[in-house]
């Protein structure tokens, strides 16, 4: 409460002042420190989800980068304003105010060997920000300060040295709970521990980040990261952890999560997962049932659309309202009738196998004929479309290793490696197993029509 008070008291002082006949009185009155605190309880504010201060923090940058231009040595004597200057800059400020104030700053060798690695960072230039930061303990500096910082380095680090990066943004969130600084350090966090492969962070950061942020204007990015992450690491996730997460959203956040996770499964080929979202996507909460949402019906089917009851999936899919999907939904349920339909289509006549004499030197196999550049429906890969498969952490066994003694297979053909291995002869083929090929196929084109997440 005393915070809420503050905070209010401060973003009142400045309307009155921008509201003034004299626009430059607020740069005037306000020491930049004071402009940057007020920057940075407003945004702590967005953080927890009150959209309706945003515009209040364009307001803000405006106002505090006028007031650093403005701003001469003599300001810069000031501790507090130095240090406020590389919040600023940290906090979506514009670079080259900062450089400028920086050049007209006296300060010791230790601060601004940190304001140049601020400026590097600020100008993509991670390299260099990384050498100049890398000596500067961010628990050693003011709260707000090395907050920003741990953060900084954190998110710089995350490529190279994901598990350094990761006790940066624990750091981060020690220093500056409740704050945007918090809400930055667990949406990347939960990004680094799936690259890790490190469940048990992913889940705590999951379930802090959903606790405490979930309202935030940047929840979409948790949403993604969140999605990927249980599509990654489900063999390390159990269901119940999942359904514990998202029991905390509201129940329209929880559909959506859950219809992106069964899409995400369907299409790569993880049924159970994809079963489960599915249902609890339909399942709804508090007796409202998402039944009818033409999503749910699509997602569900695709987790079945090989299975035994193809027929049953087939009426569910002719039941879609196809006005109520994206397009991008669309071409997945156009895609996903024609699967069930080669499901259910009858197998081509295989050719009489000729037996050759047991003594004889079997002849050499016909070769497989190239694959086209085209797909078993006559659509060529769709350009430009990205797959929702992590990078991060191939799901799929790799091929095994060609062998020169059999014959060449169709390269759109992957099998998982622990598949049997089977004579390539035309009179072993199985119908099931070319049926279930094509399948597999139209899955990938799947994947490429769908770059996009439900909207």
């Amino acid at each position: 409460m005393k915070r809420a008070a503050l905070t209010s008291r401060m973003i009142g002082l400045l309307l009155l002042a921008t509201a003034c006949p004299s626009a430059g009185l607020a740069q005037d009155t306000l020491q930049p420190y004071q402009l940057v605190r007020s920057l940075q309880l407003v945004q702590d504010r967005i953080a927890a989800g009150d959209h309706a201060a945003m515009p209040m923090q364009a307001k803000l940058l405006e106002m505090t980068d006028a007031r650093l231009r403005a701003a001469d040595a003599e300001d810069f004597k000031d501790p507090k304003n130095f240090r406020a200057l590389l919040v600023y800059g940290m906090s979506g400020g514009n670079p080259v105010t900062v450089e400028a104030a920086v050049s007209r700053a006296a300060s010791d060798p230790r601060n601004l060997a940190m304001a140049k690695g601020v400026i590097d960072y600020l100008n993509g230039r991670p390299g260099e920000a990384i050498e100049a930061l890398r000596p500067i303990n961010p628990m050693t500096l003011p709260g707000d300060l090395g907050a920003f910082l741990a953060l900084v380095k954190g998110s710089l680090l995350a490529t190279d040295q994901p598990a350094a990066a990761l006790t940066l943004l624990d750091e981060a969130k020690l220093l500056s709970p409740g704050t945007l600084v918090e809400e930055a350090a667990l949406r990347r966090s939960v990004g680094i521990a799936v690259t890790q492969g490190d469940a048990a962070r992913f889940a705590l950061a999951s379930t802090q980040y959903v606790e405490r942020y979930l309202y935030s204007p940047y929840a979409s990015q948790f949403a993604d990261s969140f999605v990927s992450g249980v599509i990654a690491l489900h063999m390390s996730i159990s269901q119940d952890k999942l359904a514990d997460i998202t029991s905390m959203m509201d129940p329209e956040r929880e559909k959506v999560i859950y219809l992106r996770i069964a899409r995400r499964a369907a299409i790569d080929g993880m049924s159970d997962l994809s079963a489960f979202a599915s249902a609890r996507a339909e399942q709804g909460r508090d007796g409202n049932t998402n039944q009818d949402d033409p999503r749910a019906l699509l997602y569900s089917s695709l987790s079945t659309v090989t299975s035994d009851t193809i027929e049953d999936v087939r009426t569910k899919l002719g039941k879609i309202d196809r006005s109520k999907l994206s397009d991008g939904d669309r071409a997945l349920l156009d895609a996903a009738q024609a699967i069930a339909g080669e499901v259910v289509a009858p197998p081509a006549s295989l050719p009489v196998a000729n037996p050759a004499p047991a003594p004889a030197v079997p002849s050499p196999e016909p070769e497989i004929a190239a694959a086209s550049t085209t797909d078993a429906a006559g659509l060529p890969p769709v350009e430009g479309a990205v797959s929702e498969k992590p990078a991060l952490a191939p799901l799929a066994a790799a091929p095994a290793a060609p062998n020169t003694s059999a014959p060449a297979t169709d390269a759109a053909t992957v099998l998982p490696a622990s598949a049997p291995a089977v004579a390539a002869s035309a009179d072993t083929t199985d119908p099931t197993d070319a049926a279930m090929t094509k399948t597999r196929r139209q899955l990938d084109l799947i994947d490429q029509m769908l770059g996009a997440a439900p909207k």
